[in-house]
């Protein structure tokens, strides 16, 4: 939920200050379907059946992986993506550290979680918060009400990534502007 919101947001922000929807078009991504392709496994361990498997979590933390060595790999085609790499790395950092797993504040897992973990103490890619886990500090304890789920502060950063990344696109001038030309004879 919170990244179609950071989209709009960008979008939102992006138009107001003058920006151009016609310059998203001039995105250049290499391998998109690497991304995509995290993206889906990522949610697909958590909302099938692979959530009860042990391990999955792995695939889980391999997706995560790829997503921040995607984004490193854009560093120098999207301005601001920076941040959305700084906030994958928080996050892989604290799921490296609990064995694959993010760290969920209990009172905040979101309901179609909580049941779950609340019996096992840990779901998929999840795991409850408490004395055995690491870094709880980067894992999803932030509420923003009125979403339901707990964000971390790598999700957070993620999403401030995308929402600039969008705004600088859309005021971004194409390359070809602002090109000056050497004279010919000098």
């Amino acid at each position: 939920m919170l990244w179609p919101l950071a989209i709009g947001f960008g979008l939102l922000l992006g138009i107001a200050g003058g920006g151009s929807l016609s310059h998203l078009t001039r995105l250049k991504f290499r391998w998109p379907w690497l991304l995509v392709a995290a993206v889906v496994v990522r949610d697909i361990v958590i909302f099938s059946p692979l959530s009860r498997v042990e391990g999955a979590q792995y695939v889980y933390t391999v997706s995560l992986a790829l997503i921040v060595l995607w984004t490193v790999w854009h560093l120098k085609l999207l301005p601001g993506v920076w941040l959305v790499t700084a906030g994958g790395v928080l996050n892989l950092v604290v799921v490296l550290a609990n064995a694959g797993r993010m760290p969920v504040a209990p009172d905040l897992a979101s309901s179609q979680l909580a049941g779950a973990l609340n019996q096992r103490g840990h779901i998929g890619q999840y795991t409850l918060m408490g004395p055995d886990t690491h870094l709880n500090w980067l894992g999803d304890w932030v509420a923003l009400r009125p979403l339901p789920e707990a964000y971390s502060p790598g999700d957070l950063l993620i999403a401030i990534g995308i929402a600039l990344v969008i705004l600088v696109t859309l005021h971004r001038r194409p390359e070809s502007d602002g090109v000056i030309e050497k004279p010919e004879n000098v």
